[in-house]
């Protein structure tokens, strides 16, 4: 493998892990908050409110699954 090869593939695993990091779901949930505030606000709507709520309602359920994982341990 070449060197070029090699560093390419190194910063994709960097970014694969920073972004996905240690749950995939939250990454998705991320990607559909932004989605959905874009799509918005291209419609003329004012959608400065619904990334903050949706990432929220991301990290409660986030929270909720991990105490059940805890409660069931």
């Amino acid at each position: 493998m070449s060197a070029l090869a090699t560093r390419a593939r190194a910063f994709a695993a960097f970014w694969w892990d920073f972004v996905v990091g240690d749950d995939w779901r939250i990454a998705v949930g991320v990607v559909i908050a932004i989605a959905a505030t874009a799509l918005l606000a291209h419609t003329g709507v004012p959608a400065w409110f619904v990334l903050p709520v949706i990432v929220v309602a991301v990290l409660a359920w986030s929270v909720r699954r991990a105490a059940r994982r805890a409660v069931d341990q």
